[in-house]
């Protein structure tokens, strides 16, 4: 018999379906795509410790009524033989332009992050960091601008180490590098952490923009503007330049929770 005499229920034969088993339709209901996917934690546990920042800032404050009892001495004509450095007024005029030009080097890494495309990967931080970030624009400026810089040995020696000194206030930000803490170990327990390294543009591009921060900071020490030397042009631009980081962290939403 010819295969086309075959009776025509043969013809239509098919085999059974294959049933899916109750794990494939358990894994088809719950697959999520990357999208769908709740994203990760993105803060820094050593830098969003709220014991470690409540330290920090309790520490700037004390430090600061002590640099402030030498700049009211040096304003009565008193001035403290042992004065902290930068202990000093200013005018107006120095501490805006100081403040601008510090606004204008956020507004270029502002610019710069989303013309290179790493806008997202921002860190996350909470409202209590606004305590750190105002306790850095002291605390920093009274180390590296204060103590941190060559001065009295001729203009090489000035530039020369405001270089080198800016290079590690560059380097000591974590962005091309990070300290990763174990689960439920507290931010200031630094030695249980892990030191991990990303070379990303985002990282290399952060980096450079507070090191030309930090010569920012420097310059309006040093400027003819700033006659007495005065620390506070380098505290105002630090803070104008971190409460503006803030900002537009919680505007892009990365300011997640109060601490």
């Amino acid at each position: 018999m010819n295969e086309t005499d075959a009776p025509a229920d043969q013809a239509q034969t098919q085999s059974p379906a294959t049933p899916a088993t109750p794990q494939a339709v358990e894994t088809t209901a719950t697959t999520q795509t990357p999208e769908e996917l709740p994203a990760a934690d993105n803060k820094s546990a050593m830098q969003s410790d709220p014991l470690m920042i409540v330290i920090l800032f309790a520490a700037s404050v004390y430090l600061f009524k002590l640099w402030l009892d030498d700049f009211k001495a040096n304003k009565r004509g008193q001035p403290n033989p042992k004065a902290f450095p930068g202990a000093t007024a200013c005018s107006g005029l120095c501490v805006a332009v100081a403040v601008i030009g510090a606004l204008i080097l956020l507004a270029v890494e502002t610019g710069g992050e989303l013309a290179l495309g790493v806008a997202g990967e921002q860190s996350d931080i909470t409202w209590l960091a606004l305590l750190s970030i105002s306790a850095a624009a002291f605390f920093e400026e009274l180390i590296f601008r204060g103590y941190l810089v060559v001065t009295k040995k001729g203009t090489a020696a000035l530039v020369g180490s405001i270089l080198l000194f800016s290079f590690l206030f560059a380097a000591l930000h974590p962005f091309v590098w990070d300290l990763d803490m174990p689960e439920g170990v507290a931010g200031w327990q630094i030695w249980q952490g892990t030191l991990t390294f990303d070379f990303g543009v985002k990282g290399w591009f952060s980096t450079a923009l507070v090191f030309l921060n930090s010569l920012w900071f420097y310059t309006v020490r040093f400027y003819g503007l700033n006659k007495t030397r005065s620390l506070i042009p380098c505290m105002a631009a630090h803070l104008a330049s971190n409460l503006g980081v803030f900002v537009i962290k919680l505007a892009q939403g990365h300011v997640v929770g109060l601490y």
